[in-house]
């Protein structure tokens, strides 16, 4: 049975317990076009960002 040579320090067992804290990416629900996109990202549906035209509007 393999057992640990070591105790591990508060530092590694910190590294390790990091990725308990991450959380889903927060969504918010465009003002123009209704759709749901992330904060401070360009909406690509409509190429607006932060009221301007920055790309062309995505063809579907």
């Amino acid at each position: 049975m393999a057992v640990p040579k070591r105790k591990t320090s508060p530092m590694k067992r910190g590294f390790r317990r990091s990725a308990d804290a991450l959380v889903a990416p927060a969504y918010v629900e465009d003002k123009d076009s209704g759709e749901l996109r992330r904060p401070h990202h360009i909406d690509l549906k409509t190429g607006m960002y932060r009221g301007r035209q920055v790309l062309d509007p995505k063809k579907s």
